[in-house]
């Protein structure tokens, strides 16, 4: 349930504009009820809809089949979807390529390559971020499947850049096999890996260092489990090449608990992998360290409160510790003694005093490298880069534009690295840092879009929520825009798992809200980590709660300050931001006109049940906990529709190979929703049976989602079209 602002709006690529007084709207299929009674901690809680969990069955597949039927006659009939299609398509195909998830080995530069109307990125090598020219296939999905329906989850290059591990799966569904291509031909071995990868616990990959073999993590195979844990228990296994993966050997995650996610990590210089164990999606972590004899130490235990370990290139392990640091500080332990007690700090945490924003930076992320450490720090959304030797000391930095963000850091040798930047409203980039005088100097690996932003700009404020906590809002406006509350608004919110919600760059997703006089607003709510732990856990288990009121009380700061009214506020979330959505509109209906909510968490009762519920119980709660289960049940958007209510539209987008959210959940909300309001707006389900939870699905069905998306919400706030002003 793990899907980011980032990630969301990848799936929402680009959009036009639309036209209001869409068409009527057909009645919805039938939908019989079916009670039935569970007893929760004394409490007893009537299910009408439970029929519509079971999938196999076909009464269920008939009625979902029959509610895309009527989605379709509503968006297929609005006027202006056509020519919102085709606007999208060719805004994707002016823009340039980008490269993501970049890996620096053996002197070669690996990258997952998007280059649109491409439908799958495809993973590619490079001489150097300067030399884009010389950027060689190893893997093109789009070759494997005509339709897109081929994904790369994952890949893993192998230290010396002879090889690529890779993890395949098909229709978005994250059910990975592992894969392995020669890197100087392009050519695939034998070797097939069975699930390294699903969307429960993920998916690892580690080479040893002559590429000979690698570690994997492995789930249960064959009769090694009963059923229901088929997607637990995920352990590491080691293959050799052009071995039987049947005989594959066990190394180590028998003593992990049943929810256990596992990444491994290489060292630089082969001598170490790291095996870092989350107990499920709450933020505990523990760490394992192998050497080169096969001898491995615990060094961090799950109440230790290391949420990461790297080797640096100095014969140490660095740490992020948020113990008694709640933003963070970096510690450092000789490989030589790994007794976490003898550990040093050699960045402290932020000071957490003072009036001045930065006083709360808290570390999101850090690389150690030759003779230098690099630190990112974020201050309620926004980045900052610190530069230190590796003992602690302040050494020159690189200063970033303001309101922006650094994604991912790669150690390209000699202390240097290369860093993704972005902001909301300039195009990203990949920059290359001199570790000797912190020189930012761009590469040739940065993109350009076909729209434009110099009318306008973003404005970083803060929404006051129901306890008086200050709510970071960014607001992406036209410079000169009039509050007189009369402009449609975009508010997104996610508000989970300790995921920060960084500035990103949002192109025609932005401009074409600009262009109809609107606004579009990110709130970095509690229970993402952009203050740190504490606003992580002010946000989680049985605090959350604070994550919704924050969403409202930045719902009615745009109301307050005449950006926007209810009737032309629209909201937005996917995964957990649909359980936001689900309990913002069933705790506020009257505060907005529309809302998109993305393969949502609706009922939080029964969400545990299923696989990936389960490993969410460390960060949602259990209904076996009296308390946690009072939490869960005040706030459950399912069990809080209210019959004779005047709802919003809903627009409920789902994928049928979901699993991180069962797609369930949308087709009981669906139903309830229907059923319980008293208003005409529509209440709308849409199904796409060759998509998952949003990653891996193919460039068509993205642009068919986005024409939905933004057909239904310009519709619902009777928006006129406008041609984007700022397109070239």
């Amino acid at each position: 349930m793990r899907i980011s602002l980032r990630a969301l709006v990848a799936i929402l690529l680009l959009t036009a504009a639309a036209q209001a007084q869409g068409p009527s709207i057909p009645k919805p299929p039938d939908a019989p009820k079916h009670p039935v009674t569970d007893e929760y901690q004394g409490v007893k809680v009537t299910d009408d809809y439970r029929w519509l969990e079971n999938w196999d069955d076909p009464a269920t597949k008939q009625w979902s089949a029959a509610e895309n039927v009527r989605t379709r006659e509503y968006l297929d009939h609005l006027p202006a979807r056509p020519a919102i299609k085709e606007q999208i398509r060719q805004l994707i195909s002016a823009s340039s390529a980008s490269y993501y998830g970049l890996q620096f080995r053996g002197g070669t530069l690996f990258a997952m390559k998007y280059q649109p109307p491409q439908q799958q990125p495809t993973l590619v090598a490079l001489h150097s971020p300067d030399d884009p020219a010389s950027a060689k296939t190893i893997f093109d999905p789009n070759a494997a499947s005509s339709k897109g329906s081929t994904a790369v989850d994952f890949y893993v290059a192998s230290l010396d850049g002879k090889y690529v591990a890779a993890a395949l799966s098909e229709n978005g569904s994250e059910d990975s096999n592992g894969r392995i291509f020669e890197v100087a031909t392009g050519k695939e071995l034998p070797d097939i890996v069975p699930r390294v990868n699903f969307a429960t616990a993920g998916g690892s990959i580690a080479w040893k260092a002559d590429s000979s073999d690698f570690y994997y993590t492995r789930y249960p195979q064959g009769n090694e489990r009963p059923p229901e844990d088929a997607d637990f228990y995920q352990q590491v296994y080691f293959h050799t090449l052009g071995g039987d993966p049947r005989q594959d050997t066990y190394v180590i995650g028998k003593e992990f608990p049943r929810i256990a996610e596992i990444q491994l990590r290489t060292s630089d210089d082969g001598r170490w992998l790291v095996a870092a164990v989350a107990n499920g999606d709450g933020g505990q972590f523990a760490h394992y360290l192998m050497n080169s004899s096969g001898h491995w130490t615990q060094v961090t235990h799950f109440e230790d409160g290391i949420v990461s370990a790297k080797v640096g290139a100095d014969d140490a392990l660095y740490l992020l510790s948020r113990k008694n640091a709640a933003r963070g500080q970096i510690l450092r332990l000789p490989l030589a003694h790994l007794d976490l007690s003898e550990a040093k700090v050699v960045v402290p945490q932020s000071s957490g005093s003072g009036s001045d924003e930065t006083s709360r930076a808290s570390i999101d992320n850090f690389v150690p490298t030759s003779g230098h450490l690099y630190v990112i720090d974020i201050i309620g959304g926004p980045s900052r880069v610190r530069l230190f030797d590796t003992q602690g000391h302040a050494l020159s930095a690189p200063s970033l534009p303001p309101i922006s963000a650094i994604g991912q850091v790669v150690s390209i040798g000699g202390g240097d690295a290369l860093f993704y930047t972005s902001t909301y409203l300039d195009p990203p980039a990949w920059y290359r840092v001199d570790a000797a005088s912190g020189k930012f100097t761009r590469t040739a690996l940065f993109e350009t879009s076909p729209v434009k932003f110099d009318d306008a700009e973003v404005v970083r404020d803060f929404a006051v929520s129901k306890d008086g906590t200050r709510v970071p809002v960014n607001i992406v406006r036209r410079k000169g825009i009039k509050l007189d509350a009369g402009n449609p608004a975009l508010l997104y919110g996610y508000g989970g798992y300790g995921i920060n919600e960084k500035p990103f760059f949002l192109g025609a997703f932005a401009r074409t809200w600009l262009d109809q006089g609107g606004v579009y607003v990110a709130a970095d709510l509690r229970g993402g980590g952009e203050y740190g732990e504490e606003w992580h856990r002010a946000g989680n288990l049985t605090h959350k709660q604070n994550v919704f009121d924050d969403f409202i009380g930045c719902a009615q700061y745009l109301i307050e300050h005449k950006y926007t009214s209810p009737a032309h506020l629209a909201i937005m979330g996917g995964s957990n931001g649909g359980l936001l959505m689900g309990a913002a509109f069933t705790q506020r209906p009257d505060l907005f006109r529309a809302v998109v909510s993305f393969v949502g968490i609706y009922d939080m009762l029964r969400v545990e049940l299923d696989p990936n519920g389960a490993f969410n119980v460390t960060e949602f709660g259990t209904v076996k906990d009296s308390e946690q289960f009072k939490a869960l049940y005040a706030y459950s958007p399912y069990h809080h529709v209210k019959d004779g209510t005047a709802y919003p539209a809903i627009l409920l987008p789902t994928g049928e190979n979901d699993h991180r959210v069962n797609p369930m959940q949308s087709r009981k909300m669906t139903a309830r929703l229907q059923a319980a309001s008293s208003s005409d707006h529509p209440i709308l389900l849409r199904t796409t049976s060759s998509a998952g939870h949003g990653m891996g699905t193919a460039l068509d069905e993205e642009i068919e989602q986005n024409a939905d998306v933004f057909s239904f919400l310009f519709d619902q706030l009777g928006i006129q079209y406008v041609p984007m002003a700022n397109s070239k």
